[in-house]
């Protein structure tokens, strides 16, 4: 093994979470003791003490990172951040307001070492109040169906990754949400744990109801990537096809009505609509076959180094 290279990250995100920071290093230092770790934590634009409090733990303990972002770039920004400068072999990511007990570590580091690569958390019994609860059911009923992934609780934090495969995931916008759909795209080998969810104790949470409409979009762009992303021309194509066919139908109409029964169809608003649809249909398909060829380049000239692993 190499010499930088560890057994465990622990990847933290933090915004303003001064009161939590202490308590949640001693507990995982009280877990782990035998094991050679790291804890990472990514400041996201806290306004209060934590980068502070961090700063003088990382002084005071070896295995105690601190990156700091200029401003607040989002929960998934800050994990592909705490991602790239993992150096353990296992990654471990978890939110900084105590609510995940880092009892459950060893669970998950098990879990990785049956063949795992991503194990998720599940929060059976959830100490937040409703009004988080229940809109969290149905998101998490919506992904299963959209997406066939059998995961319980999509939202949960707190989750375990092979590192090489955290660093490969294209994180932006919301997506740390997906990502076991995006490790699952990837070929990743997908579990999960109940946890012990504890009720937060200092600060407030980040949660909003703007970030049910935002999960909602990103639900639907995951399910199109994958669904199409590598096979576009069943989606254009599809789509071109249907429309050429309805254009087709109501043109092969119109001549019929021409020269069958000798009437005039210049002036019809109906030749407009076949002659728009075919054209329409011919662009969607060609809209394919030029994603076809993109998809096609992209999986000539990358390697996706997720997709295998020397043994």
């Amino acid at each position: 093994m190499d010499a930088e290279q560890l057994d465990l990250s622990i990847i933290v995100p933090v915004l303003d979470e001064e009161d939590n920071l202490i308590p949640l290093v001693e507990e995982i230092k009280s877990i782990l003791e035998d094991m050679p770790f790291e804890i990472i934590f990514i400041d996201d634009g806290s306004t209060d003490n934590s980068l502070k409090i961090m700063t003088d733990l990382k002084g005071t303990e070896s295995n105690v990172r601190v990156i700091k972002h200029r401003r607040n770039f989002g929960k998934a920004v800050a994990l592909k951040t705490g991602f790239a400068a993992a150096k353990g072999q296992i990654s471990i990511t978890m939110d900084g307001d105590l609510q995940d007990n880092p009892s459950e570590i060893p669970r998950f580091i098990e879990e990785i070492e049956k063949g795992n690569d991503i194990v998720c958390g599940w929060r059976a019994k959830r100490r937040d109040n409703i009004f988080k609860r229940w809109p969290s059911k149905i998101y998490n009923r919506l992904v299963r169906l959209m997406c066939g992934i059998k995961i319980h609780d999509m939202n949960c934090g707190f989750k375990a990754y092979d590192t090489d495969l955290a660093k490969s995931l294209n994180l932006y916008g919301d997506m740390h949400r997906y990502t076991p759909v995006l490790g699952k795209m990837n070929g990743a080998r997908i579990s999960e744990i109940a946890i012990n969810h504890r009720p937060r104790l200092h600060g407030k949470s980040k949660y909003g109801s703007k970030r049910l409409l935002r999960g909602f979009f990103d639900l639907i762009t995951v399910s199109f990537l994958m669904a199409f992303l590598e096979r576009p021309m069943h989606l254009f194509g599809k789509v071109g096809g249907f429309l050429s066919t309805v254009g087709l139908a109501i043109c092969s109409y119109l001549v019929i009505v021409k020269y069958a029964f000798d009437e005039g169809i210049g002036d019809r608003p109906l030749l407009s609509l076949g002659i728009l649809l075919i054209i329409i249909g011919v662009q969607f398909f060609l809209l394919g076959l030029l994603g076809e060829t993109i998809t096609y380049r992209s999986s000539e000239n990358n390697t996706n180094q997720s997709a295998s692993k020397e043994l």
